[in-house]
């Protein structure tokens, strides 16, 4: 299933406040408003970057039609436009998807048919604020790895308990 749109919004130059700390979520959605697809068969993904206060819509890609007899081919097209998440929720998920995913750092999340996106965000943003689940603390050390060391600078400041 090629690629058939893909739309980025540019972010304005006048915003004060950029998000350095965001996380790169996908949602499986027809709508940009509801989870209503099935990983495999998902017309489109909306991709946000939400970080513990904010969130905003990055860009939305569009697939051709799919033929819905099982072929894998139709996956490497929506891994390839998933690089850069951490998360993509969807209603459904097959285990072959699940297991191409992973190796990309993505977390698949299956979440109820027609979940509000509003409130899978708010949820993902309570859990930035209030610490992070294991899968979710993986992915931020992912993306910062110099996080990983950084008690190892501080001894080599000095620092002691």
């Amino acid at each position: 299933m090629p690629l058939q749109r893909r739309l980025r919004l540019l972010s304005d130059p006048n915003e004060t406040k950029p998000m350095n700390t965001a996380i790169r979520v996908a949602f499986a959605t027809s709508n940009l408003k509801e989870v209503d697809q099935h990983f495999g068969a998902a017309e489109s993904f909306a991709i946000h970057a939400i970080d513990a206060e904010t969130a905003s819509l990055l860009e939305v890609v569009q697939f051709g039609p799919a033929d819905m007899d099982g072929n894998e081919d139709k996956l490497d097209a929506k891994i390839a436009a998933l690089d850069g998440c951490v998360a993509v929720y969807c209603q459904a998920i097959g285990t072959s998807a699940v297991d191409r995913l992973r190796p990309h750092g993505i977390q698949p999340i299956k979440v109820a048919a027609r979940t509000p996106l509003n409130q899978l965000i708010r949820a993902l943003q309570d859990e930035l604020r209030d610490g992070p689940s294991a899968w979710l603390a993986r992915a931020i050390e992912r993306l910062n790895p110099e996080r990983a060391n950084r008690f190892d600078v501080m001894e080599s400041e000095g620092w002691t308990e």
